[in-house]
């Protein structure tokens, strides 16, 4: 029975973007060995979207209020990458990691998977 998913976020700057998940974002985890951390996400859902072309992976945190968390984030020193948009589905921004990557972040305007049960 599958029991949970990993995520992995490649980077330039590894251990920068993990310090910065683990202080700045404030995610709890686990040294897997040797430093190599891994984090616990808050819970989870996915998705699936049609293409036309090649499949592809998207990440995306997920918050209730993104103008709230922007300003939390932008006070510890966060760089807002992309102010936020409104999208057909909610509110989309990025904020940017230490190695330079964006990282996204949205409030959705529809109903999510989080509180289902099994």
């Amino acid at each position: 029975m599958i029991n949970g998913a990993h995520v992995i976020l490649y980077s330039t700057d590894a251990e920068a973007d993990r310090v910065f998940i683990r202080d700045v974002l404030g995610f709890t985890g686990v040294d897997a060995g040797s430093g190599w951390l891994i984090f616990k996400l808050p819970p989870a859902e996915i998705a699936v979207h049609p293409t036309d072309g090649l499949g592809k992976h998207e990440f995306y945190l997920v918050c209730d209020d993104l103008q709230k968390t922007l300003a939390d984030l932008a006070a510890k020193g966060v760089t807002i990458s992309h102010a936020p948009s409104r999208q057909g589905w909610g509110l989309l921004a990025s904020i940017k990691l230490p190695s330079g990557s964006d990282l996204s972040i949205y409030q959705p305007h529809h109903p999510t998977a989080y509180d289902l049960e099994g």
